[in-house]
Protein backbone atom coordinates (compact mmCIF):
# COMPACT_ATOMS: atom_id res chain seq x y z
CA UNK A 1 0.00 0.00 0.00
CA UNK A 2 1.24 3.17 -0.88
CA UNK A 3 1.55 6.45 0.83
CA UNK A 4 -0.82 8.25 -1.91
CA UNK A 5 -3.04 5.38 -1.21
CA UNK A 6 -3.20 5.66 2.43
CA UNK A 7 -3.95 9.86 2.54
CA UNK A 8 -6.48 8.75 -0.13
CA UNK A 9 -8.31 6.52 2.37
CA UNK A 10 -7.35 9.21 5.03
CA UNK A 11 -10.01 11.66 3.02
CA UNK A 12 -12.96 10.09 4.69
CA UNK A 13 -11.84 11.63 8.01
CA UNK A 14 -13.47 15.00 8.48
CA UNK A 15 -11.51 17.56 11.30
CA UNK A 16 -13.77 17.42 14.55
CA UNK A 17 -16.34 20.17 13.76
CA UNK A 18 -15.34 20.67 9.84
CA UNK A 19 -16.86 19.46 6.82
CA UNK A 20 -13.18 19.23 5.00
CA UNK A 21 -10.97 15.77 5.53
CA UNK A 22 -7.62 15.93 7.68
CA UNK A 23 -5.70 15.59 4.28
CA UNK A 24 -6.76 18.65 2.37
CA UNK A 25 -5.95 20.90 6.02
CA UNK A 26 -2.39 19.35 5.70
CA UNK A 27 -3.09 17.67 9.52
CA UNK A 28 -1.39 14.26 8.01
CA UNK A 29 2.94 15.21 7.20
CA UNK A 30 3.62 10.99 6.60
CA UNK A 31 1.92 8.20 5.71
CA UNK A 32 3.56 4.08 5.63
CA UNK A 33 2.47 0.66 5.58
CA UNK A 34 5.11 -1.76 6.70
CA UNK A 35 4.52 -5.41 7.24
CA UNK A 36 0.61 -5.34 7.30
CA UNK A 37 1.46 -1.93 9.95
CA UNK A 38 -0.11 1.65 9.08
CA UNK A 39 1.99 4.18 10.60
CA UNK A 40 0.50 7.61 10.02
CA UNK A 41 2.40 11.13 11.74
CA UNK A 42 -0.41 13.71 12.43
CA UNK A 43 0.31 17.34 12.66
CA UNK A 44 -2.08 20.15 14.18
CA UNK A 45 -2.21 23.24 15.97
CA UNK A 46 -4.76 22.97 19.01
CA UNK A 47 -6.04 24.13 22.40
CA UNK A 48 -8.96 21.58 22.91
CA UNK A 49 -7.18 18.09 23.89
CA UNK A 50 -10.13 16.24 23.15
CA UNK A 51 -9.24 16.75 18.99
CA UNK A 52 -6.38 15.01 19.08
CA UNK A 53 -7.90 11.90 21.15
CA UNK A 54 -11.00 11.86 18.25
CA UNK A 55 -8.44 12.58 15.26
CA UNK A 56 -6.10 9.40 16.24
CA UNK A 57 -9.69 6.98 17.03
CA UNK A 58 -11.22 8.54 13.51
CA UNK A 59 -8.02 7.87 12.15
CA UNK A 60 -7.29 4.05 13.38
CA UNK A 61 -10.83 3.46 12.84
CA UNK A 62 -10.41 4.57 9.40
CA UNK A 63 -7.36 2.60 8.46
CA UNK A 64 -8.86 -0.73 10.35
CA UNK A 65 -10.94 -1.03 7.68
CA UNK A 66 -8.69 -1.97 5.23
CA UNK A 67 -8.67 -5.43 4.88
CA UNK A 68 -4.89 -5.56 4.28
CA UNK A 69 -4.02 -3.46 7.55
CA UNK A 70 -3.46 -5.34 10.48
CA UNK A 71 -2.47 -2.88 12.78
CA UNK A 72 -1.93 1.08 13.21
CA UNK A 73 0.60 3.33 14.53
CA UNK A 74 -0.83 6.88 14.92
CA UNK A 75 1.68 9.20 15.67
CA UNK A 76 0.14 12.87 16.71
CA UNK A 77 2.25 16.24 17.63
CA UNK A 78 0.31 18.87 18.85
CA UNK A 79 1.17 22.86 19.18
CA UNK A 80 -0.64 25.13 21.21
CA UNK A 81 -2.33 28.03 18.43
CA UNK A 82 0.10 31.27 18.48
CA UNK A 83 -1.34 34.58 20.30
CA UNK A 84 -2.95 36.87 17.93
CA UNK A 85 -0.19 39.67 17.62
CA UNK A 86 -1.56 42.96 19.55
CA UNK A 87 -3.80 45.17 17.11
CA UNK A 88 -2.26 48.60 17.55
CA UNK A 89 -5.03 51.48 17.37
CA UNK A 90 -7.09 48.87 15.62
CA UNK A 91 -5.21 48.16 13.15
CA UNK A 92 -6.03 45.29 11.54
CA UNK A 93 -4.33 41.89 11.88
CA UNK A 94 -2.76 43.82 13.99
CA UNK A 95 0.61 45.05 11.69
CA UNK A 96 1.68 47.96 12.99
CA UNK A 97 4.74 48.59 11.12
CA UNK A 98 2.87 47.94 7.62
CA UNK A 99 1.19 51.34 7.16
CA UNK A 100 -0.66 50.06 4.09
CA UNK A 101 -2.93 48.09 6.21
CA UNK A 102 -6.18 49.94 7.53
CA UNK A 103 -7.65 50.74 10.78
CA UNK A 104 -10.44 48.91 11.82
CA UNK A 105 -12.34 49.08 14.98
CA UNK A 106 -14.16 46.25 14.48
CA UNK A 107 -14.54 42.94 12.40
CA UNK A 108 -17.60 41.21 12.08
CA UNK A 109 -18.20 37.94 9.79
CA UNK A 110 -22.42 37.77 8.66
CA UNK A 111 -22.40 34.03 8.11
CA UNK A 112 -25.51 31.67 7.63
CA UNK A 113 -25.14 27.78 7.73
CA UNK A 114 -27.10 27.58 4.54
CA UNK A 115 -27.94 29.66 1.40
CA UNK A 116 -31.29 30.88 0.66
CA UNK A 117 -31.59 32.67 3.69
CA UNK A 118 -30.87 36.29 2.50
CA UNK A 119 -27.88 36.90 4.38
CA UNK A 120 -26.31 39.21 1.41
CA UNK A 121 -29.27 41.23 1.81
CA UNK A 122 -29.24 41.39 5.69
CA UNK A 123 -25.38 42.25 5.24
CA UNK A 124 -26.23 45.06 2.55
CA UNK A 125 -29.09 46.58 4.53
CA UNK A 126 -27.21 46.23 7.66
CA UNK A 127 -23.91 48.26 6.43
CA UNK A 128 -26.56 51.12 4.84
CA UNK A 129 -28.05 50.83 8.08
CA UNK A 130 -25.45 51.22 10.50
CA UNK A 131 -23.73 53.88 7.78
CA UNK A 132 -26.59 56.04 8.47
CA UNK A 133 -26.57 55.72 12.28
CA UNK A 134 -22.81 56.38 12.60
CA UNK A 135 -23.12 59.45 9.88
CA UNK A 136 -26.19 60.92 12.17
CA UNK A 137 -23.34 60.76 14.75
CA UNK A 138 -21.12 62.62 13.54
CA UNK A 139 -18.79 60.05 11.99
CA UNK A 140 -19.37 59.38 8.01
CA UNK A 141 -17.84 56.76 5.62
CA UNK A 142 -16.92 54.71 8.73
CA UNK A 143 -18.61 51.29 7.58
CA UNK A 144 -17.20 48.82 5.41
CA UNK A 145 -18.52 45.56 3.23
CA UNK A 146 -16.20 43.01 2.33
CA UNK A 147 -18.02 40.19 0.34
CA UNK A 148 -16.32 37.01 -0.05
CA UNK A 149 -19.02 35.03 -1.72
CA UNK A 150 -16.45 34.39 -4.40
CA UNK A 151 -18.51 32.21 -6.20
CA UNK A 152 -21.62 33.95 -6.54
CA UNK A 153 -20.66 37.95 -5.68
CA UNK A 154 -24.15 39.92 -5.22
CA UNK A 155 -23.38 42.76 -3.31
CA UNK A 156 -22.61 44.85 -5.85
CA UNK A 157 -25.82 45.13 -7.52
CA UNK A 158 -27.26 44.93 -4.22
CA UNK A 159 -25.87 47.81 -3.21
CA UNK A 160 -25.66 49.85 -6.44
CA UNK A 161 -22.10 49.53 -7.80
CA UNK A 162 -20.68 48.41 -10.66
CA UNK A 163 -17.24 48.99 -12.40
CA UNK A 164 -13.76 48.12 -11.38
CA UNK A 165 -11.55 49.68 -8.75
CA UNK A 166 -9.17 51.89 -8.58
CA UNK A 167 -5.52 51.19 -7.64
CA UNK A 168 -3.26 52.52 -5.22
CA UNK A 169 0.28 51.08 -5.72
CA UNK A 170 -0.47 47.23 -5.22
CA UNK A 171 -3.59 48.63 -3.19
CA UNK A 172 -7.02 48.42 -3.99
CA UNK A 173 -9.52 51.06 -3.38
CA UNK A 174 -12.47 49.96 -2.13
CA UNK A 175 -15.38 51.66 -4.20
CA UNK A 176 -18.35 52.98 -2.22
CA UNK A 177 -22.08 53.66 -1.96
CA UNK A 178 -24.45 55.20 0.71
CA UNK A 179 -21.50 55.61 2.94
CA UNK A 180 -20.44 52.19 2.87
CA UNK A 181 -17.11 51.08 1.49
CA UNK A 182 -17.30 47.76 -0.86
CA UNK A 183 -14.99 44.97 -2.00
CA UNK A 184 -15.94 41.99 -4.04
CA UNK A 185 -14.76 40.18 -6.36
CA UNK A 186 -17.81 41.18 -8.65
CA UNK A 187 -15.73 44.43 -9.26
CA UNK A 188 -12.94 41.69 -10.78
CA UNK A 189 -14.51 39.60 -12.90
CA UNK A 190 -17.05 39.93 -15.77
CA UNK A 191 -20.45 39.13 -15.31
CA UNK A 192 -20.55 36.32 -17.44
CA UNK A 193 -17.06 35.13 -16.06
CA UNK A 194 -17.78 31.73 -13.51
CA UNK A 195 -15.43 31.44 -10.84
CA UNK A 196 -14.26 27.68 -11.23
CA UNK A 197 -10.98 27.90 -8.07
CA UNK A 198 -10.19 25.38 -5.57
CA UNK A 199 -9.61 26.41 -2.01
CA UNK A 200 -6.40 27.71 -2.61
CA UNK A 201 -7.23 30.17 -4.43
CA UNK A 202 -10.23 31.06 -2.12
CA UNK A 203 -7.91 31.54 0.74
CA UNK A 204 -5.42 33.72 -1.39
CA UNK A 205 -8.27 36.24 -2.69
CA UNK A 206 -9.55 36.55 0.82
CA UNK A 207 -6.35 37.45 2.01
CA UNK A 208 -5.51 40.02 -0.65
CA UNK A 209 -9.27 41.35 0.01
CA UNK A 210 -7.83 41.78 4.09
CA UNK A 211 -4.08 42.95 3.13
CA UNK A 212 -4.09 44.83 -0.30
CA UNK A 213 -7.36 46.79 0.00
CA UNK A 214 -7.13 50.25 1.24
CA UNK A 215 -9.83 50.22 3.84
CA UNK A 216 -9.15 53.95 5.34
CA UNK A 217 -10.33 53.92 9.18
CA UNK A 218 -13.36 52.39 9.85
CA UNK A 219 -15.35 51.57 13.34
CA UNK A 220 -16.74 48.56 11.40
CA UNK A 221 -16.45 46.25 9.05
CA UNK A 222 -18.68 43.88 8.01
CA UNK A 223 -17.82 40.77 6.01
CA UNK A 224 -20.32 38.66 4.08
CA UNK A 225 -19.72 35.15 3.96
CA UNK A 226 -20.54 32.33 1.52
CA UNK A 227 -23.07 29.48 3.19
CA UNK A 228 -20.99 26.76 5.11
CA UNK A 229 -17.87 25.96 6.73
CA UNK A 230 -15.40 25.59 4.18
CA UNK A 231 -11.78 27.47 2.95
CA UNK A 232 -13.69 30.94 2.53
CA UNK A 233 -14.63 30.43 6.59
CA UNK A 234 -11.21 29.18 7.95
CA UNK A 235 -8.97 31.57 5.54
CA UNK A 236 -10.99 34.49 7.54
CA UNK A 237 -10.66 33.42 10.79
CA UNK A 238 -6.84 32.86 9.72
CA UNK A 239 -6.41 35.95 8.73
CA UNK A 240 -8.60 38.23 10.36
CA UNK A 241 -9.01 38.53 14.11
CA UNK A 242 -12.75 38.98 14.56
CA UNK A 243 -14.65 40.34 16.88
CA UNK A 244 -17.23 37.96 16.33
CA UNK A 245 -20.24 37.02 14.06
CA UNK A 246 -23.71 37.38 13.64
CA UNK A 247 -25.55 33.98 12.12
CA UNK A 248 -28.63 34.60 10.01
CA UNK A 249 -31.26 32.22 9.48
CA UNK A 250 -34.79 31.76 8.68
CA UNK A 251 -37.14 30.59 10.86
CA UNK A 252 -37.45 27.23 9.91
CA UNK A 253 -35.44 24.26 11.22
CA UNK A 254 -34.09 23.67 7.19
CA UNK A 255 -32.21 26.90 8.08
CA UNK A 256 -32.04 26.68 11.93
CA UNK A 257 -30.33 23.41 11.94
CA UNK A 258 -27.57 24.09 9.95
CA UNK A 259 -27.45 27.74 11.29
CA UNK A 260 -26.88 26.00 14.58
CA UNK A 261 -23.85 24.05 13.09
CA UNK A 262 -22.30 27.38 11.45
CA UNK A 263 -22.62 29.01 15.22
CA UNK A 264 -20.48 26.06 16.17
CA UNK A 265 -17.73 26.53 14.12
CA UNK A 266 -16.65 29.74 14.93
CA UNK A 267 -17.04 28.67 18.72
CA UNK A 268 -14.71 25.90 17.77
CA UNK A 269 -12.12 28.58 16.36
CA UNK A 270 -12.71 30.95 19.38
CA UNK A 271 -15.30 33.66 17.49
CA UNK A 272 -17.65 35.17 19.69
CA UNK A 273 -21.25 34.71 18.47
CA UNK A 274 -22.56 38.11 18.43
CA UNK A 275 -26.48 37.36 18.30
CA UNK A 276 -28.77 35.55 15.69
CA UNK A 277 -30.51 37.58 13.42
CA UNK A 278 -33.80 36.08 12.11
CA UNK A 279 -34.42 37.20 8.43
CA UNK A 280 -38.33 36.59 6.54
CA UNK A 281 -39.41 36.24 10.09
CA UNK A 282 -43.60 37.08 8.70
CA UNK A 283 -45.17 38.77 6.48
CA UNK A 284 -47.99 41.35 6.87
CA UNK A 285 -50.87 41.70 4.22
CA UNK A 286 -52.50 44.39 3.23
CA UNK A 287 -55.25 43.91 5.62
CA UNK A 288 -52.46 44.46 8.47
CA UNK A 289 -52.42 40.62 9.22
CA UNK A 290 -48.99 38.90 10.45
CA UNK A 291 -48.33 35.68 8.68
CA UNK A 292 -45.46 33.24 9.94
CA UNK A 293 -44.71 31.72 6.37
CA UNK A 294 -41.71 29.62 7.57
CA UNK A 295 -42.49 29.18 11.00
CA UNK A 296 -42.18 30.78 13.88
CA UNK A 297 -39.22 30.76 17.01
CA UNK A 298 -36.20 29.18 14.77
CA UNK A 299 -34.15 32.68 15.48
CA UNK A 300 -34.83 32.40 19.28
CA UNK A 301 -34.32 28.53 19.48
CA UNK A 302 -31.00 28.85 17.48
CA UNK A 303 -29.69 31.41 19.44
CA UNK A 304 -30.77 29.83 22.96
CA UNK A 305 -29.27 26.62 21.82
CA UNK A 306 -25.87 28.62 20.74
CA UNK A 307 -25.92 30.49 24.29
CA UNK A 308 -26.33 33.77 22.39
CA UNK A 309 -28.89 36.55 21.72
CA UNK A 310 -31.84 37.24 19.01
CA UNK A 311 -30.44 40.06 17.59
CA UNK A 312 -33.75 40.94 15.54
CA UNK A 313 -36.57 39.82 12.97
CA UNK A 314 -36.66 41.04 9.22
CA UNK A 315 -40.21 40.84 8.00
CA UNK A 316 -40.74 39.50 4.30
CA UNK A 317 -41.78 42.16 2.58
CA UNK A 318 -41.44 42.89 -1.11
CA UNK A 319 -39.63 45.91 -1.05
CA UNK A 320 -36.32 44.39 0.16
CA UNK A 321 -36.27 42.20 -2.55
CA UNK A 322 -36.90 45.00 -4.88
CA UNK A 323 -34.32 47.37 -3.20
CA UNK A 324 -31.21 44.44 -4.02
CA UNK A 325 -32.40 44.09 -7.36
CA UNK A 326 -32.38 48.10 -8.24
CA UNK A 327 -29.60 48.84 -6.50
CA UNK A 328 -31.51 51.24 -3.34
CA UNK A 329 -31.51 49.11 -0.44
CA UNK A 330 -34.62 49.53 1.39
CA UNK A 331 -33.39 51.03 4.73
CA UNK A 332 -32.55 53.86 3.06
CA UNK A 333 -35.56 53.63 -0.14
CA UNK A 334 -37.83 53.24 2.54
CA UNK A 335 -36.16 54.72 5.58
CA UNK A 336 -39.41 55.04 8.03
CA UNK A 337 -40.50 51.35 7.00
CA UNK A 338 -40.80 48.54 8.91
CA UNK A 339 -37.84 46.86 7.85
CA UNK A 340 -35.35 49.54 7.91
CA UNK A 341 -36.89 49.77 11.36
CA UNK A 342 -35.83 46.20 11.88
CA UNK A 343 -32.09 46.95 10.90
CA UNK A 344 -31.97 49.50 13.00
CA UNK A 345 -33.15 47.31 16.17
CA UNK A 346 -30.38 45.12 14.96
CA UNK A 347 -27.40 47.39 14.17
CA UNK A 348 -27.93 49.20 17.56
CA UNK A 349 -27.73 45.76 19.18
CA UNK A 350 -24.62 45.00 17.43
CA UNK A 351 -23.47 47.87 18.38
CA UNK A 352 -23.88 47.27 22.09
CA UNK A 353 -22.74 43.85 21.96
CA UNK A 354 -19.22 45.07 20.56
CA UNK A 355 -19.25 47.82 23.06
CA UNK A 356 -19.66 45.23 25.76
CA UNK A 357 -17.30 42.99 24.40
CA UNK A 358 -14.48 45.53 24.40
CA UNK A 359 -15.56 46.79 27.87
CA UNK A 360 -14.63 43.08 29.04
CA UNK A 361 -11.66 41.95 30.22
CA UNK A 362 -9.76 39.01 28.32
CA UNK A 363 -9.67 35.94 30.49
Amino acid sequence: MTPEAIKEQLKQVKYPGFSRDIVSFGIVRSAAFVDGTVKVALSLTTNDPKTPLQLKRDVEACLQALPEVKDTIIDVAVSAPKAAPPRQGGNLAGNATNTAHSKIKHAVAIASGKGGVGKSTFAVNLACSLAKSLADAGRPGRVGLMDCDIYGPSVPLMIGLSGRPQIDGDMLIPMEANGVKVMSMGFLIDDNTPVVWRGPMIMKTIQQFVQNVKWGELDILLIDLPPGTGDAQLSLVQTIPLDGAVLVTTPQPAATNIARKGGLMFQKVNVPLLGVAENMSYFVDPAGLKHKLFGEGGGQQTADALGTSLLGQVPLIPAIREGGDTGKPVVLAEPDGPAAAAFDVIGHALQEGLRRAAATPSE
